[in-house]
């Protein structure tokens, strides 16, 4: 036995030498490797197709949605965003027009499980007076269930909640524990990998004192880790709305559990200027080594547009982009307690905040607004609708009636957002190689996401230092992109050669939607005097129409009929590819680009109310838009 043991590891160790020192001749090398299959289709090992869903949606579980009247929970949620025809609240059939691909169902953490017991009339709420005024208004009805309400929102932002109610429903409580674990077990049943992925996820909802700063979170597990931990709230003193106490808890979830979990801001445009700080933040802290390290971290996306306000661009901070004007919301924060003034706005949208980014990386080495776009409803009626003609609003308060558009979203003293200026945004695309949770959330992680405000439009951004015209004549645009550059979401290869970046680009229409007006890069970068710059370029457009001597195309048109809130696809078009080059490169400095794919104008969703119920529409609304698209980033970065 002894010699055959000690002939075994002499073999082994001769083999291996052989091997090392082998070197095979050509002839025998050749077999060795297959060739490229006939078929283009197959051996592909990355995304072909987006796969479309809601990162944000709110049932009867959350305490806003549950005391407006939400009585959905999350198993009518799964089935509406899965294609079943399901009864609203309001005892309306609703069904999407096509099924999504995969949501995350993210119901408020704080007081959770209160909204049911609420609704119900449980002892416990009773015995508290103001939940004993809170029920009362709510079985009222009408105008007394909504100042019932709002009133339980005031007292949430303004921290003012009853400490008994406040006991029963944080983590430690029965009820809080039994709302987390169904949360858990709803999205299992539900996940069905390879047809519709089902995420595990929760809203941790700061909001001090109005200020929004919201986080979404997303699981990338199951209810084996999940279960482990109970998600954090933000009133004290069982929790804290700084989010250095969030990227605690996150840090805690994967160590406990090993599991993992990212999280994404929201609506920056109601945080008055705190949600993208570069000195100091809300809470007294520094954004220093430690801020933007933390927010890399654990934020690599951002919810730029939704149903409160589209958060890409404003006209104050981009006032020669024709497009920036989009569904703004810039009365105040959330609850209208503090007005906007024009300094707050700069830490409220998506693209300053990417170019914050470089300048904080600049100084820290580390970007922590490194994000891929997304957008979602934040639909509080369990349906994720983003369509204009499905529409079903944000609450059970607003679900479609004749007189929806006049309710307000919020009116005080102060200022007031009308009910007409809801947007029904948005869905999220990600290009992801297979439709389950750990393909979706890697794709977040990478930033290979993307966002639009409704419709399901396809595109395509890769950059590169070798993309040419002749890329474009092929009709396998992901294989040349992925093979000679990057997707969206990345870092620039090291640069090659002395010529600036090209960037192939392709954008297709929703196929039940309308056609394409343009396509245009957004480029921002920090100069050689330390200054954060922006330009906006139409790169492909529709129409022969010419550009004039500053770059400008002019407007597409409108074909909208606003008396059958329709309109006709006989302008713009399906499909725009191209390659672009940035003609004002600097090698030397930092910069950003993504794309910005534009649809010909048509309805919003008070025209279809109009037609449908004979509202009555306010004088100054805006009854068409073009929706849109808009790509995560790419980033480039200067040799050291």
């Amino acid at each position: 036995m002894l010699r055959a043991f000690v002939y075994s590891i002499s073999l082994g160790l001769a083999s291996s030498t052989v091997f090392a020192d082998a070197v095979p001749s050509e002839e025998a090398a050749e077999g060795l490797f297959s060739k490229q299959p006939y078929s283009p289709y197959a051996n592909r090992t990355f995304p072909e197709r987006p796969l479309w869903g809601d990162s944000h949606l709110h049932t009867g579980l959350s305490l806003d949605a549950g005391a407006f009247g939400n009585t959905l929970l999350p198993d009518e949620a799964w089935r509406f965003a899965k294609g079943e025809q399901v009864i609203s609240s309001t005892g309306q059939p609703v069904r999407l027009a096509r099924p999504l691909d995969w949501m995350v169902l993210t119901d408020h953490t704080d007081l959770m499980g209160f909204a049911p017991d609420l609704q119900a009339g449980k002892p416990g709420v009773l015995a508290d007076p103001k939940g004993l005024e809170w029920y009362e208004g709510y079985k009222a009805g009408g105008e007394d269930a909504g100042k019932a309400a709002f009133d339980i929102i005031t007292n949430f932002s303004q921290m003012t909640l009853p400490e008994v109610l406040l006991e029963s429903y944080s983590p430690g409580a029965d009820a809080f524990a039994f709302t987390w674990e169904q949360i858990v077990l709803a999205a299992e049943e539900h996940n069905d990998p390879g047809n519709f992925t089902a995420f595990i996820g929760f809203e941790w909802t700061s909001v001090p004192k109005g200020f929004n700063l919201h986080r979404n979170v997303m699981l990338r597990d199951g209810p084996i880790r999940a279960l482990q931990m109970v998600p954090p709230v933000t009133q004290p003193p069982f929790g804290d709305t700084d989010p250095k106490a969030l990227y605690a808890w996150l840090e805690d979830y994967q160590e406990k559990t090993g599991g993992r979990a990212v999280a994404f801001a929201h609506n920056g445009n109601l945080s008055n200027g705190w949600m993208f700080p570069t000195e100091d933040t809300y809470h007294g802290g520094k954004v220093d080594e430690e801020y933007v390290a933390a927010r890399a971290k654990w934020e690599p996306h951002y919810e730029v547009t939704q149903i409160k306000g589209d958060g890409e661009a404003h006209p104050f901070l981009s006032p020669d982009d024709e497009f920036a004007d989009y569904e703004n919301w810039d009365v105040g924060n959330l609850d209208i307690t503090e007005l906007k003034t024009d300094d707050m706005l700069a830490g409220e949208y998506a693209r300053e905040a990417l170019k914050r980014g470089l300048l904080l990386e600049e100084k820290f080495g580390v970007n922590p607004y490194k994000f891929g776009m997304g957008g979602a409803t934040d639909s509080h009626t369990s349906l994720a609708t983003a369509e204009e003609d499905n529409f079903f609003g944000k609450s059970v308060s607003v679900e479609p009636s004749a007189t929806r558009i006049k309710h307000p979203f919020i009116a005080n003293d102060l200022g007031e957002i009308p009910g007409d200026l809801l947007v029904a945004s948005g869905y999220t695309a990600v290009w992801a190689t297979d439709n389950t949770r750990a393909a979706i959330f890697d794709a977040f992680k990478r930033r290979e996401t993307y966002a639009t405000t409704g419709p399901r439009i396809g595109l395509r951004f890769f950059g590169g230092w070798g993309f040419s015209d002749a890329d474009v004549e092929t009709r396998f645009l992901a294989d040349v992109g992925y093979t000679k550059g990057v997707p969206m979401g990345s870092d620039l290869r090291p640069r090659e050669g002395e010529g600036a970046p090209a960037f192939l680009i392709a954008a297709l229409r929703d196929p039940v939607g309308a056609n394409l007006d343009r396509v245009q890069v957004v480029k921002g970068w920090l100069d050689s005097e330390g200054a954060l710059q922006e330009k906006v370029y139409d790169v492909a457009w529709s129409d022969n129409r010419v550009a004039d001597q500053n770059g400008k195309i002019p407007a597409v048109g409108n074909t909208v009929d606003v008396e059958t809130a329709s309109w006709t696809n006989t302008i713009g078009t399906a499909e725009l590819v191209t390659v672009w080059s940035d003609p004002e490169f600097d090698p030397n400095a930092r910069a950003f680009y993504y794309v910005r794919a534009i649809e010909i104008p048509t309805p919003r969703w008070i025209l279809y109310d109009e037609l449908r119920f004979g509202a009555e529409l306010p004088e100054d609304a805006v009854l068409t838009h073009q929706e849109r698209a808009y790509s995560s980033p790419i980033w480039y970065t200067p040799a050291e």
